[in-house]
């Protein structure tokens, strides 16, 4: 009876000896300070962006070739900036190389009585060498009218009170086509004189008039109908 009551007591010391241990331990556990990772925040910097007002004309030469016999309203084609766009403070936005967007708008095919073909368009969408784009909303013009003059930059704007909105115009023995008035009259004006001698807008006749066939090559102009904020071309390194 004395030997187990000696086990026993042993036992119970063990047992509150080894509650004692776990229980100090849990508390240590509780008591250890909880270490936060930093969380870093990056703020994103827009870049600053710059104004080009409506008035502004670019410059483009033609990069496909479209015709009154083939093109459909909604057709899509490109032509390239030849001269680079500056906003209102004289930085470059656009520079030399982008593409603009254009759209069909109106078709009207060559008809008897010498009618000739018409195309309309407009122009949708900037695209810039280093990928970016940027809507627009610009209309078909030429750099040749009275009313062109150019800034100290080179690139050419107009008095937007005075500004014709134009076509393509069948015209010319070599079935080139000309930028014809469609707002404000007028004869029209060769584009770029890229056409060859002799052409020019076909009067009333008995045959068929002439297709407008713009040639990949043809230079002309893109009247900026709503103004434009972009940033500060930068080309994009690799």
């Amino acid at each position: 009876m004395r030997k187990m009551s000696k086990l026993t007591i042993l036992g119970a010391i063990f047992s509150m000896l080894a509650f004692a241990d776990a229980f100090d331990t849990s508390a240590q556990t509780r008591r250890r300070p909880v270490i936060r990772k930093k969380t870093t925040i990056r703020r994103v910097v827009s870049p600053a962006l710059f104004t080009v007002s409506s008035g502004k004309r670019f410059r483009v030469r033609m990069n496909d070739t479209i015709s009154s016999k083939t093109a459909r309203i909604g057709d899509r084609f490109t032509a390239t900036i030849t001269e680079p766009v500056y906003s209102n403070t004289g930085v470059v936005v656009i520079p030399t190389g982008s593409e603009v967007i254009g759209r069909v708008n109106l078709v009207k095919p060559a008809a008897k009585g010498g009618k000739p073909g018409q195309i309309d368009a407009n122009f949708v969408q900037v695209r810039l060498p280093n990928g970016r784009t940027r809507a627009i909303n610009g209309a078909l013009t030429d750099l040749d009218s009275d009313d062109a003059k150019s800034d100290n930059e080179g690139t050419a704007s107009g008095d937007r009170m005075k500004h014709r909105k134009v076509i393509f115009i069948g015209g010319g023995g070599v079935g080139g086509a000309v930028l014809g008035g469609a707002i404000g009259g007028g004869k029209g004006a060769l584009i770029g004189g890229l056409l060859g001698a002799g052409a020019g807008l076909l009067g009333e006749r008995y045959t068929k008039g002439e297709e407008a066939e713009v040639r990949s090559g043809t230079q002309f102009g893109v009247y900026l109908n709503q103004a434009i904020s972009m940033p500060r071309f930068v080309e994009v390194t690799p």
